[in-house]
This record gives structure tokens, sequence and C-alpha cells, in this order.
């Protein structure tokens, strides 16, 4: 696959979805929160439990996910907070930079662009990574957002509980264990599918829209080491973290490698909010991530062609 074969296929479907949803931000006023809870709460636990009940994937590869995203998430964790620590970032913007820098947009970006790159394995993969790294984004995120303010730590790591998508892999995964999967042409698990399916394009919207709301003001200039951490290291932090995992199906790998590497996530942003002091800058915490999560998702387009190429054509080793 060349580079603009991966840019044409991979990319541009993603994008186009996300524009439509982004041209509709910018002349509707559209509560992009109603679609968030529809996703959170109906789609994604439907994509979830399908994708997992019916996926290839053996246990030992789903472990190794689930490893792999812990491992890239604490690597990814010390060298932002080394970089924040060494440019003089005092909180919460150190927290806002660690967030940006470690936490990928898997869900949004991540599943569809998996699936459109690498086909039914890409997906069951990213569904597997955004599983793991939610119980990562509830507890260690919400510690790294409230570092200087005034939150409740314990209250806010329990919301990690109320993530249907946590019971939907719980489910999928006992489901398999005493190998009670209804039939894939059943109509219980043909309506998951629909339902599931639909989480993909609506996802995207809600990037869109998301991105149509961000204001990036003075924040603008101040995004390169959290792009740079983003999109040029946690990709390499990745390849270090796979390629001795050793998966089986090299697919797998890529995905992994891929999801990783995708522009930061909106969850930090919804963190920042909820958990951070405001700071004393003209910038806030929350100006800030969401500058950079503008900012990553567009120069993305350029990077994550270009790795979806290099995945593909071999040129990482994995």
């Amino acid at each position: 696959m060349s580079f603009g074969s991966a840019l044409t296929s991979a990319i541009l479907p993603v994008l186009l979805v996300a524009g439509v949803g982004f041209a509709l931000g910018r002349v509707r006023d559209i509560q992009v929160d109603a679609l968030g809870t529809v996703t959170v709460y109906v789609l994604m636990p439907c994509l979830v439990f399908y994708s997992l009940a019916t996926t290839s994937l053996s246990g030992g590869a789903v472990a190794k996910i689930g490893l792999g995203v812990l491992a890239f998430t604490v690597v990814m964790t010390l060298v932002a907070e080394a970089a924040a620590r060494l440019l003089g970032y005092e909180e919460p913007y150190r927290g806002a930079l660690v967030l940006t820098s470690v936490f990928p947009n898997a869900g949004n970006y991540g599943i569809p662009l998996s699936r459109f790159a690498f086909g039914g394995i890409g997906q069951s993969v990213a569904v597997l990574y955004i599983a793991a790294q939610a119980v990562l984004m509830y507890t260690l995120g919400v510690f790294l957002a409230s570092r200087g303010g005034d939150a409740d730590l314990r209250e806010a790591a329990t919301e990690v509980f109320r993530l249907p998508l946590v019971y939907a892999v719980l489910a999928a995964g006992l489901a398999r264990f005493f190998g009670v999967v209804p039939a894939s042409d059943t109509a219980l698990m043909q309506t998951i599918r629909l339902v599931g399916d639909a989480s993909i394009p609506v996802m995207l919207l809600v990037l869109g829209i998301q991105l149509a709301n961000t204001r990036s003001g003075s924040a603008l200039s101040q995004t390169s080491t959290p792009a740079l951490l983003k999109l040029g290291v946690a990709p390499l932090v990745a390849v270090a973290v796979v390629v001795p995992l050793g998966f089986a199906d090299s697919a797998v790998a890529r995905v992994f490698v891929l999801e990783c590497a995708m522009p930061a996530a909106v969850t930090p942003l919804v963190l920042t909010m909820e958990f951070s002091g405001e700071g004393g800058k003209s910038v806030t915490a929350a100006e800030y991530v969401s500058t950079v999560v503008l900012v990553t998702t567009l120069a993305s387009v350029v990077t994550l062609a270009a790795l979806i190429w290099a995945l593909q054509t071999g040129l990482l080793g994995v």
C-alpha cells in the first residue's frame, strides 16, 4: 500500500464523516452531550459486546493487548511528566500536558480508522484498546487531572464502574468462557450488531462537532510539545512495547501501534474541566487541552496516513 492509498482508503472516509459533523457544528447549535450519552451508554456497549463475542482473537492475545495498553500508558506518562517538568510546567498545566500526551483518541477516531485500515481485526483490537484505556482514564487520568485541584479522587475513580462498556467486556468474556454466545445470524446478535455498527458514524460525527466547538485562541502557540509527544514519540513507544509482547498475528500488533498513535482524546478535556484548577495564566487548562485536541487531530491526517503505510509495508518491524 502506498502513502496515497493509505490516505484515501483509510483516512479519507474518516475525514469525510467527521467533516460533516464539523460543518453541522458550525451552522447549527448542536448539543453534542446527548449524542455522547447515547454513544457511551447504548451504541458502544453493543459494539464492544458483538466485537469481543465474535472475535477470532485468543484469550492470550486479549491479555497481551490489555498488558500492552498498561505498559504504553505508564511509559508515556513518565516521558510526558519528565518533559513537563523539564519545560517548567506548573499545575494544572503539567497535568493537562501529560493527559493530552498519554491518552489517544482510540474511540471516536481510532475504532473507525482501524476498521477502515485493517478490517474486522482492526475493529476488535481497537475495541479492546478503548476498554482497557477507559479503566486507566478514570483512575490514572483522574489523578493527573486533579493534581492542584480539590477534587474527590475516590469518588471520581468510581466513575469507571458506571461505564457500560466495562460490563460489555465482562459479559462478552463470560459468554465466550461458558460457550453461550448466540449464533451471529440470530435476531439478538443481528440487533446488537446493527446498533453497534451505528456507533462508528455517530462517533465521527461527534468528533467533528466537538472540533467545531473548540476555540484555540492564545493557547495555539503552546501545543508543540504535546503534539510532538502524541504524534511523534507515542508511536515509537508503542513499537517498543508491542515487539516484546510477541503477537502471533502481526495485524494485531500493527493495530495496537496505530491506536497508540491517535491524536489526543476528548475525554481528558472533560476530566480537566471537572477536576483541574484554572491556574493563573490567561489560558485555562481546559482551553489548553481543547487546543491540543484540535491541533493533534488536524496534524494526524498526515502522520497517521504515513504510519498506516509504514505498518502495512512492514517498515517498522511489526
